[in-house]
């Protein structure tokens, strides 16, 4: 399972080896000034939509890269049962590659909480 960590100027998202296989990195490192929204699902196995490139496990897991011809490119490591962390990016600023990234974790309340108000702090 992915897990993610924030520090003062970015979130971490480190991916799990059989995750890898699927998001294409070990990693993924998103500035703080790169997010637009944080937000707290509770299920977030139906926020990733489109053709994508990853595992599908009908009704468990989804773990890869959605939006792959239109809509926000999304990536995504959720599973069922678990909530999850909703990002919003600017996608310029955080790189180029997502619009938006979707992490279940267990910790996902207060994760969002702190995202909010580290990000807040920095407008």
């Amino acid at each position: 399972m992915a897990s993610i960590t924030f520090a003062e100027e970015a979130v971490t998202i480190r991916f799990s080896g059989w995750e890898r296989l699927w998001v294409g990195r070990e990693r993924q490192v998103i500035p703080l000034a790169a997010i637009r929204g944080a937000a707290y699902v509770e299920r977030p196995l139906s926020l990733a939509r489109g053709a994508r490139r990853g595992l599908v496990v009908s009704g468990y897991t989804k773990v890869g890269v959605w939006g792959m011809f239109a809509g926000p490119r999304q990536l995504v490591a959720a599973r069922h049962g678990a909530p999850g962390v909703h990002l919003v990016l600017d996608r310029p600023v955080s790189g180029g590659e997502f619009d938006e990234v979707i992490v279940s974790d267990p910790a996902a309340a207060s994760l969002v909480q702190a995202i909010q108000h580290k990000a807040g702090a920095r407008r």
